[in-house]
């Protein structure tokens, strides 16, 4: 059996260590924190794993017996037949917000691409058995969002996911699905054109092997990554028992901030969502309250692939074409009114009405001499 070019043998010995039953990405972290390498870790004595905290003599032989078996190069040549491809953490294609999160997978599987734009995420999420307008709020904010250049993260299940990433294809734009299943076996079967549609205008995500099937752990599991991917993470109709409180809650301990669009005050399908806002987290009722609620992004980021316009922050993408124009004439140096006019090759006017609004919205700051910077928030 041949191997894709793109493997190596240190790629193999990571898929052999991640097919190992019982061993979930803490265990692989401490396994490779004290053997340096997969290939060190498959290299090890019974004695030696059982070191390792966690590890007991059952995980100890599933690792020895992985070494025997060939299952890692059926796994990589199915891939390779499906179009899928595996994501080395600290390689250059492994997202690099996952990176940053607790415990992140040693390995992603991704059916499509993931792009630098793809930084500036918002994850919608919330319940399976949503209302009409728990649909219609998730397609809407995802279609606005997605024209204005943000990706959309959900989780490809039925009710708000399935509308956030339909909103998402809606506006052209980009949308990412983390499955709590393997990429062979797409759940709910319904969603496989669904699943179609998103690999081909972003990426399906999972860290499960190809034919894994459903299981309920998985889903929470899974939860961490949708939020990890995302600047902010925005709770649709989730009732007291949705998994997308489980999403919030990882957002949290990962410092990402937590939206919640409010339902009807009787309604039960939002009950969560209601508890979400009385504990502090913002109520959204439009698409500006998201793009002023995230605030200034931890670097610039290119709206688009192919753009050489960047925002700072979320609020940036409610601008209209001028407005954005002018304001990516403006850095963080002092810039003069008359430097921007000439640059921006536009009337006089046109450029003097467009800073005053800009200056409204608190885009940029007006200095002595004539001078404009961008502002830091």
């Amino acid at each position: 059996m041949t191997v894709p070019e793109a493997t190596d043998d240190e790629l193999l010995s990571q898929l052999r260590l991640h097919l190992v039953n019982g061993i979930g990405p803490r265990h692989s972290q401490l396994l490779l924190e004290h053997f340096g390498s997969a290939a060190g870790v498959l290299g090890a004595s019974l004695a030696q794993l059982e070191e390792v905290a966690g590890v007991g003599p059952k995980i100890a032989l599933s690792i020895a017996a992985s070494k025997l078996g060939r299952d890692a190069e059926q796994e990589l040549e199915e891939a390779h037949k499906l179009g899928v491809k595996l994501l080395r953490r600290g390689s250059a294609e492994y997202p690099k917000a996952i990176e940053r999160i607790c415990d992140p997978p040693l390995l992603l599987y991704c059916q499509g691409d993931i792009q630098p734009q793809d930084e500036l995420a918002v994850a919608i999420v919330g319940s399976r058995r949503c209302t009409v307008y728990g649909r219609q709020q998730a397609e809407k904010f995802a279609n606005s969002l997605a024209r204005a250049g943000v990706t959309i993260v959900s989780g490809l299940a039925r009710g708000i996911d399935a509308a956030a990433h339909q909103g998402a294809l809606t506006g052209g734009g980009r949308t990412i699905a983390v499955m709590g299943t393997g990429l062979a076996e797409v759940y709910p079967p319904e969603h496989r054109e669904l699943a179609g549609q998103v690999a081909a205008h972003g990426a399906l995500l999972t860290e499960f092997k190809l034919h894994q099937t459903p299981h309920a752990g998985h889903f929470p599991q899974r939860n961490r990554i949708i939020s990890g991917l995302s600047v902010a993470v925005v709770v649709i109709e989730a009732g007291r028992s949705s998994g997308a409180l489980h999403t919030a809650r990882h957002a949290m301990e990962q410092g990402r901030e937590v939206l919640a669009v409010p339902g009807r005050i009787d309604s039960l399908a939002s009950e969560g969502c209601h508890d979400l806002i009385r504990d502090g987290v913002t109520l959204i009722r439009h698409v500006d309250d998201i793009l002023a609620a995230i605030g200034p992004l931890t670097k610039p980021i290119s709206v688009a692939s192919d753009s050489g316009e960047t925002v700072h922050s979320l609020r940036e993408l409610s601008l209209n074409e001028i407005e954005r124009h002018i304001l990516n004439l403006i850095g963080a140096d002092p810039t003069l009114q008359d430097e921007i006019i000439f640059r921006s090759q536009m009337e006089p006017p046109r450029v003097i009405s467009t800073l005053t609004v800009l200056e409204m919205k608190r885009l940029i700051r007006r200095q002595p001499g004539g001078f404009f910077i961008r502002s830091p928030w």
